[in-house]
């Protein structure tokens, strides 16, 4: 249940990739829809590989971003079954959720966008440095959004205190709901630039992007909507939309085009919302030292233990 909005863009990312791969595994591990949808959207995707003719092996693990001790157990089985891991792409997220916290007690948006996939990136540090000697090249790419423009990182929204940040307050990126929703967006760009720095410090070959997906019609939006995220006015908005497979690019981009340590994607038309990806300059509340260092702080408090690179 962590991460159902965002999964459209992992399954035309994981589509596109059974099309260029001619052989190789791809694992699922970042997202955990209803079991019913998972598996059809797993079997989808090897009909896909099938009709290419690509031996691909799709292999789908479950894992609750709202519980830490789900992506601890999904780490394990990853690391049980490959000894390598050459893209980890933190995709999966959440949109305009009511004011909760989740069983570990932080709220439910900024747990599942980014608390959850700091603690799966940390646990999965071993093989991807080994992807990385083996190939010369390895990735951390996180999925962030147009939400992350805005006002400043603030510290609360990374505390043990879900359920008490400002109510349900839904006015589009103004309400409460999309507040949370920027900050675990901000959340997402400011970790890949603290990611790229404890990287390069530690010596690891393995790299961190960071990619947008601009105004892309995906099941995310439905779900929202479902929650009282977004009314009947801001979908009809949907209509300009570019399609979910054209939001893919951004990230795809991230995971295997050339990419220097901290490289963030984006559309590159009207109001980088729509169009072709290119590489951006993040903005500046985006690069604030400050700001990195207190989530990667308050991210370690979360975790229980430090970031080992």
């Amino acid at each position: 249940k962590g991460g159902r909005g965002d999964w459209m863009h992992n399954r035309h990312g994981v589509r596109c990739c059974a099309h260029v791969r001619s052989e190789g595994r791809l694992c699922c591990a970042d997202v955990e829809q209803e079991l019913a949808t998972a598996d059809n959207a797993v079997a989808a995707l090897k009909e896909e590989a099938e009709k290419v003719g690509s031996s691909t092996v799709i292999d789908c693990i479950e894992c609750d971003l709202q519980s830490f001790e789900s992506v601890r157990a999904a780490a394990v089985i990853i690391k049980s079954r490959y000894d390598a891991v050459d893209v980890l792409c933190n995709n999966a997220g959440v949109m305009a959720l009511e004011d909760y916290a989740t069983g570990d007690g932080y709220d439910v948006q900024m747990q599942t966008n980014h608390l959850s996939h700091f603690v799966l990136t940390s646990e999965l540090m071993p093989v991807l440095n080994k992807a990385a000697e083996l190939r010369g090249d390895a990735r951390v790419v996180n999925h962030s959004s147009i939400a992350r423009r805005g006002g400043a990182l603030e510290h609360k929204y990374f505390g043990k205190n879900g359920g008490n940040l400002g109510g349900n307050g839904s006015l589009v990126f103004i309400g409460a709901k999309w507040q949370r929703y920027h900050q675990s967006k901000l959340a997402n760009v400011v970790f890949t630039m603290g990611l790229r720095d404890h990287l390069e410090k530690s010596g690891s070959r393995v790299i961190a992007t960071v990619a947008a997906p601009g105004f892309a019609a995906t099941n995310l939006q439905i779900t929202t909507r479902q929650t009282g995220g977004m009314g009947p006015v801001s979908m009809k908005f949907m209509r300009f939309a570019q399609s979910a497979e054209d939001g893919t690019m951004p990230l795809l981009s991230a995971m295997f085009l050339p990419c220097n340590n901290g490289d963030f994607w984006e559309p590159s038309g009207t109001g980088r919302m729509i169009g072709p990806a290119k590489k951006f300059a993040l903005e500046k509340q985006c690069l604030e030292p400050g700001a990195r260092a207190m989530l990667w702080a308050a991210s370690e408090d979360a975790k229980g233990s430090k970031f080992e690179a």
